[in-house]
């Protein structure tokens, strides 16, 4: 079932770089399947190592082409957590904000209906409804 739904992903995001003229290439597919197949937010880096492992024709310019487009139409988003490089998720899910561990890196995805609350209400007593917005938490896990 997962691999079903990691083959439908990846058919959408193809049919997005079609729309945008671009040929499905190999290199390209590999791309998308390693974005299809989520888990976590990859740099271009990271991105282009996982897919250059299963085809190392695969250059780096591929992978920033591809995202840039990804991106404008918006079927990626991009984030850049506390300076660092910027790291890529897919748009099509569902609200959420993120907690990055400061000492690993890892972007921890989680969504608190206290906290949209809160923001809703803070809103609305100074004035304005919130048409988007985005939290990010820094932290280092406890050692208790």
């Amino acid at each position: 079932m997962a691999q079903g739904r990691e083959r439908s992903r990846t058919g959408d995001l193809e049919a997005v770089l079609r729309s945008a003229g671009l040929r499905i290439t190999r290199q390209r597919r590999t791309i998308l399947a390693i974005l299809a197949e989520g888990g976590d937010h990859p740099d271009a880096l990271a991105l282009f190592r996982r897919a250059a492992r299963q085809d190392p024709s695969i250059s780096l310019s591929t992978v920033y082409r591809t995202m840039k487009v990804l991106e404008e139409r918006g079927a990626i988003q991009r984030h850049t957590f506390e300076g660092g490089p910027a790291r890529f998720e897919q748009a099509d899910g569902a609200h959420h904000d993120h907690l990055i561990d400061l000492d690993s890196g890892a972007v921890i995805e989680f969504r608190s209906e206290r906290i949209e609350k809160l923001q809703e209400e803070i809103a609305a007593e100074l004035g304005y409804e919130i048409v988007s917005h985005r939290l990010e938490l820094y932290g280092r896990r406890r050692r208790d």
